[in-house]
């Protein structure tokens, strides 16, 4: 699935980074801040949008 995330370090900033998701990481199916993933490329975030 092609999302677009925020990286922790992004997160003030709210810079928006698209991949595809490899591994869901929160347990929860909903979460207030999104739910956080891991790409292919192997970084994680808080998914903003769904592409």
């Amino acid at each position: 699935m092609q999302v677009a995330i925020v990286l922790k370090q992004d997160q003030r900033t709210g810079k928006l980074t698209e991949g595809i998701v490899k591994d869901l990481l929160t347990k929860s199916p909903n979460h207030p801040h999104g739910i956080k993933v891991r790409l292919t490329d192997g970084q994680v975030g808080r998914v903003q949008t769904v592409l």
